[in-house]
Parts: C-alpha cells; sequence; structure tokens
C-alpha cells in the first residue's frame, strides 16, 4: 500500500545563502545598496537588480535561475502587485519564493500581499539583525510575514 501526498504539498529544497540567486526589484538605489550589502554578508554572491515591475519577467527569464525575488510594492511603470501577476503567469518562474517588500507596511497591506499570492512580506526600514533569518526561511520555502 503506498502513502499517498496531499496534493498541496510542494517539496522545497532549502537553498544556501551561498548557492542562492536573488533578484531584487527595487527603484531606490540606496535601498538596493543595503539589502545587496546585507545579502552579500550573508553569502550571497549572486544578486541581479532590476529598477521597475516593467519587464521583470522578461529580465528573470534571462537568468540562469532564480531563487528568490524580493519585490518593492510601489515601483515605478508597474508595481510589485502587477510585475507579481506576470511572474506567477510565467511557467519557468510561477514557483518562484517572491517577497514584498515595502514602507508602505502596515496589517492591511500584509494581508493584500498575502491574498495576492506573495510568500511573503517584509516591512521597511529592514531589520539588519532579523534580515538573514528572514532570508534563510525563504530560501527555506517557508513563507515569512513580518511588518513591524
Amino acid at each position: 500500500m503506498s502513502e499517498v501526498q496531499p496534493t498541496n504539498a510542494t517539496p522545497h529544497a532549502t537553498i544556501e545563502p551561498g548557492e542562492a540567486h536573488v533578484l531584487v526589484v527595487e527603484d531606490n538605489v540606496p535601498n538596493f545598496v543595503l539589502i545587496a550589502r546585507m545579502l552579500a554578508f550573508m553569502g550571497v554572491q549572486r544578486c541581479e537588480w532590476k529598477t521597475s515591475g516593467w519587464q521583470v519577467v522578461q529580465f528573470a527569464d534571462t537568468l540562469p535561475r532564480v531563487d528568490l525575488i524580493l519585490m518593492d510594492i510601489r515601483l515605478p511603470y508597474e508595481d510589485g502587485y502587477q510585475a507579481l501577476q506576470k511572474v506567477r503567469a510565467h511557467p519557468r518562474l510561477k514557483d518562484t519564493v517572491v517577497c514584498a517588500v515595502t514602507a508602505e507596511a502596515s496589517e492591511d497591506q500584509m494581508r493584500r500581499a498575502k491574498k495576492a499570492g506573495f510568500n511573503g512580506f517584509l516591512g521597511k526600514p529592514l531589520d539588519a539583525d532579523k534580515f538573514p533569518v528572514q532570508i534563510r526561511r525563504l530560501l527555506s520555502g517557508e513563507e515569512v510575514w513580518e511588518w513591524k
């Protein structure tokens, strides 16, 4: 007799920071620099940057791999929600872990992000002490919902 796996169970292998390919979608240069430095401090060596949600899927599709997308919500041209819809509609990227990162951090925004299909929510300003743990959790397939 074989064991039946639940249909909603999607196994996700833990990705170590040193092996992770991270795409940061952030239009504010100082914010991107801060995120990139915190990722580098954790050992992330492959960090790409896109300044808007517009054509983020086309850009991500040129990368060999994308394990995590850290997506600002307020972006020029297309916001994070519009960009997320396109990521989820793309066959290669649909299961990519996407975490909203926003200065518009509130319980309402967090609920909206969860309903939209994000895998997590981090409020700005980011907490440098919590950030490595949050990223490791996301890279292990765990959702992270923290806005304070």
